[in-house]
């Protein structure tokens, strides 16, 4: 029999261990318009069909070879088991699936994976389209983990990082995005630590100067300068036993990242103005969402605290590399916001939809926040319009490349960015700094770098 699509490597990996190949071959064959996937004994899909394809929104080549979302999971637990399981797709339409699972083993009657089928709660066929009106509000969904929302498949290997990671005591060096959430995942993995019972502490390294940041980091003796009329704690004596999140690590001045490289590896520190140590016990989660490479290559940071800093690193693709997330996070927010009780959305207008998920999101989540705030505070009524969207949404503009590029910019460019970037804000510091992505604090410590 001719098999309707060539099998991927992961499959094909799986099928020649099994004694009944040819059988298996028939079968994915016959069910390919279903909605058919397998797993293996480690959750890892190896086979989706087009019917999988067609009811989830999810691609093959997408998932593949990559752990499967928790809704698919086939334990070894789970023969013959039928599940009602709630499939969000990228519009924001909710639908509710039967889950039909049966267990493989192999010849050992060892555990080897799974055969899960998809099939539409509802009494419509499996081939029916999707309802039309997919902005209407969805149901909430299980899409949750540790305060962070998502069904992308590469947010789902950050889970995994997170998880693993929280069981040591290693540092961890959180890369991202201007708003991507950073410390959201260094909160997730200080609550699945065992420290999870002791002080979560965090600081924006670039918010404060480097004299502040230095007694505000390890705190200073009475006497140690002008205005010091008593001991401070510092931030590290009062995480002790706990987790601190250095936010914007990069931006930290070269004399305290000595200090900072010190803590790490001695464990003590002395504060402003004393002269005799302090043990502490803290674990260190950073953050930055410039590379630290090239900082070190720019003379900007040090390479020792580079390794010190980046033992585990994690990094959190941008919104717009998983935009499957998008319509999940605007109605998670929208019903943040329909708690209040001042309006009610229900509804999302598919041409105001279509803005939303076309939108580069060069903020990410932050400003996805505040896109929704924005509507809640302009808008009135039951459906969230096209003219209630801020006003970059229904400006004819391109977006400026610094938004979305990675590679760090040279002074001469970051500072003709800047510049750029207030012109076509006129002047609007947030809406400058949010494009470039960076916070109003590291904009304007920048403007002031260059005179700008």
């Amino acid at each position: 029999m001719k098999q309707t699509k060539q099998l991927s490597e992961p499959l094909s990996g799986w099928l020649a261990q099994q004694p009944l190949q040819p059988l298996f071959l028939k079968l994915l064959d016959l069910c390919d318009v279903a909605a058919l996937y397998i797993v293996d004994r480690d959750q890892q899909v190896i086979h989706w069909s087009r019917g999988a394809e067609r009811l989830s929104g999810l691609n093959a080549e997408d998932v593949t070879g990559k752990p499967c979302l928790q809704e698919y999971v086939i334990t070894e637990g789970g023969d013959h088991q039928k599940q009602l399981i709630k499939l969000v797709q990228a519009d924001g339409h909710e639908m509710e699936l039967n889950k039909m699972t049966h267990v493989l083993h192999d010849q050992e009657g060892v555990f080897y994976g799974g055969l899960g089928l998809l099939l539409p709660a509802s009494e419509q066929s499996e081939n029916a389209p999707l309802p039309k009106d997919s902005s209407a509000m969805p149901e909430s969904g299980k899409q949750g983990f540790q305060g962070l929302l998502s069904r992308s498949p590469a947010m789902q290997a950050v889970f995994q990082i997170i998880r693993n990671a929280a069981e040591t005591e290693a540092t961890v060096l959180v890369r991202g995005e201007s708003g991507s959430g950073k410390e959201l995942v260094a909160k997730a993995i200080h609550d699945l630590s065992a420290r999870r019972n002791a002080p979560f502490l965090a600081i924006n390294c670039a918010a404060l100067s480097s004299s502040l940041l230095d007694s505000e980091l390890f705190g200073h003796v009475r006497g140690a300068f002008t205005g010091a009329i008593k001991d401070h704690s510092g931030l590290f004596q009062r995480a002790h036993g706990g987790t601190l999140f250095l936010d914007e690590v990069a931006e930290l001045p070269l004399e305290l990242q000595a200090k900072l490289l010190r803590v790490i590896q001695e464990r003590n520190y002395i504060p402003v103005g004393g002269d005799r140590s302090i043990d502490v016990d803290v674990r260190i989660v950073a953050a930055t969402h410039r590379s630290l490479r090239e900082e070190v290559k720019n003379g900007r940071f040090r390479e020792d605290l580079m390794y010190r800093l980046r033992v585990v690193p994690i990094f959190i693709p941008p919104l717009r590399e998983r935009r499957e997330d998008i319509s999940l996070l605007i109605w998670h927010f929208i019903r943040q916001h329909n708690a209040a009780n001042f309006r009610q959305i229900e509804k999302i207008d598919p041409q105001a939809m279509r803005a939303l998920l076309d939108y580069a999101w060069p903020g990410n989540i932050r400003e996805l926040h505040n896109v929704v705030e924005y509507a809640f505070a302009v808008g009135r009524g039951t459906t969230l319009r096209c003219s209630e969207l801020p006003p970059e949404f229904r400006e004819s503009r391109t977006a400026l490349p610094q938004a979305v590029q990675n590679t760090p910019l040279s002074a001469d460019e970051e500072s003709t960015a800047i510049r750029q970037a207030l012109e076509q804000s006129n002047g609007r510091v947030t809406q400058a700094a949010r494009s470039l992505g960076m916070s109003r604090a590291t904009f304007w410590r920048k403007r002031k770098v260059y005179g700008i």
